[in-house]
């Protein structure tokens, strides 16, 4: 196989844009969690502690958050399909890019100091599949519901039927 055709079907897998997140960023990862037949796009917000090979297909961030008093580490591949989108919440002054000495830090310690940012032009990214992916989960959701409500209406009008005729029984039989 020749590296043009590798190269291709690489660029092939990649989104068109990602979010530039960075070690010492506190991001919001939105990521798809199938259920059986159902969806929906689960938050995980964690500081990022390690970002790998941003140019490529394969571009990876592990995003550390700390649950109940335990640390969670999460890895999520960047132009993963499942990954929806990512939100840079804070951005903060860090010298290296793998921060595992955050592991060992818990408290006041484990703080990193913030810098500014302009968090709407940095989180400002378009991407049409995943926005038409997200507006068919709505019309998803938006027709189950009104299905639901169909067969709630149809079920009640059928109730409110046999009352009529159960109370038109018992009007003739007092007769």
């Amino acid at each position: 196989m020749s590296f043009a055709l590798i190269d291709k079907v690489n660029k092939a897998q990649m989104k068109p844009s990602v979010v530039d997140a960075r070690s010492g960023d506190t991001v919001k990862v939105h990521q798809k969690i199938k259920e059986g037949s159902k969806e929906r796009i689960q938050i995980f917000e964690g500081v990022v502690i390690r970002t790998d090979r941003k140019n490529s297909h394969t571009s990876r961030i592990t995003v550390r958050k700390i649950a109940s008093g335990v640390g969670v580490e999460k890895s999520f591949l960047l132009h993963s399909p499942l990954v929806e989108k990512v939100e840079i919440v804070r951005r903060s002054k860090v010298r290296r890019n793998y921060l595992s000495y955050l592991r060992a830090r818990s408290g006041k310690s484990a703080r990193l100091k913030g810098t500014d940012f302009d968090r709407l032009a940095v989180n400002d990214v378009h991407d049409p599949k995943a926005e038409a992916e997200a507006l068919r989960l709505k019309e998803e959701a938006a027709r189950a519901a009104a299905q639901k409500a169909e067969a709630k209406a149809a079920e009640e009008a059928e109730l409110a039927a046999k009352q009529a005729e159960v109370e038109a029984r018992h009007i003739e039989t007092k007769e």
